[in-house]
């Protein structure tokens, strides 16, 4: 090999990012990568968004405007800070007694860590499903009408019926509703006083969302709502998250990066750190992303 061949394959190699032990390579994140444009509104921004466990820094300086009536999917590998991203967007992490948060989350353009905020109004305006469901050991109709009669948006009983206030029938218009809404009436309608734990794993997911619906959020926050549920009720799941978009904003966590392809409009990847490494629609991110990490990540290279 000559001189000149020989330079130029060092230069080749110096091009190259490194490998890191976990298979990752090191890169810096470009500020375009993650400088998403879209047409539209904006219904949730972060800024500077940092959170720390102790010592442990889950989120690091995370900035990104999410669409409203869109489905934004997060993803990353196991332990990359989506799911912490994710709680911080309705203040859930403020129930974990080491955690701090950094940075600013509005609504609207209004500040989510201002003092003051009303926390019950603030989840009920931005709902979260979970990733194993959770409906309450009472009947399905119970389960819908809880959080709304827990608010006073529902007034029933013996003490309201003496008082003329009673909504039974506008009770039974938002069960309604909400298990509509949640492609779920036609499965339970002639079982609404049956107990919610004798549903499927898919139906109990469905009731959790349609549960959601029922306090009229503006957001759906969705923590791996498919994990652990079958491929039928997962393509169920999936339908009914692209049909809520046409009137809520939703933000999922998955670890199924064909779900995200399938399903959102943008995808936000977390990669180890807890840093945003790119941010765009999805079908970019997953077809020609930026980063040489976004792109090892979709492949399989890690994670």
């Amino acid at each position: 090999m000559s001189e000149t061949e020989t330079t130029q394959t060092e230069e080749k190699r110096s091009d190259q990012p490194l490998q890191t032990t976990a298979g990752e390579t090191e890169e810096e994140t470009r500020p375009e990568w993650i400088d998403y444009r879209f047409d539209g509104k904006s219904k949730l921004t972060s800024e500077s968004l940092d959170v720390f466990y102790g010592d442990d820094h889950a989120i690091k300086g995370v900035s990104m405007d999410i669409p409203e009536n869109s489905v934004t999917a997060l993803i990353g590998p196991s332990g990359c800070g989506k799911s912490t991203f994710l709680r911080c967007l309705n203040r859930m992490n403020d129930r974990i007694k080491a955690a701090r948060i950094d940075g600013s989350v509005k609504l609207e353009g209004e500040e989510i860590y201002q003092d003051g905020v009303n926390l019950v109004e603030l989840r009920k305006r931005v709902g979260m499903v979970f990733q194993s469901p959770n409906p309450f050991p009472k009947s399905i109709r119970d389960n819908i009408s809880y959080g709304p009669r827990k608010h006073g948006d529902i007034e029933k009983g013996l003490v309201a019926k003496l008082l003329g206030r009673s909504d039974e029938e506008k009770e039974d218009e938002l069960v309604e509703r909400c298990l509509r809404d949640a492609a779920l009436w036609d499965e339970v309608k002639d079982r609404l006083d049956d107990n919610a734990l004798g549903l499927s794993g898919g139906q109990q997911q469905r009731l959790c969302i349609a549960r959601a619906l029922a306090t009229d959020p503006e957001v759906l926050l969705m923590d791996e709502p498919a994990s652990a549920l079958d491929p039928i009720a997962t393509s169920k799941i999936e339908d009914l998250i692209h049909k809520l978009s046409e009137d809520y904003t939703v933000v999922i966590v998955t670890h199924n990066m064909q779900q995200a392809a399938r399903i959102s409009d943008q995808t936000a990847v977390f990669l180890t750190g807890g840093e945003l490494v790119e941010y765009g629609d999805t079908d970019k991110i997953f077809e020609n992303p930026e980063s040489q990490r976004v792109e090892d990540y979709i492949s399989g290279k890690f994670g």
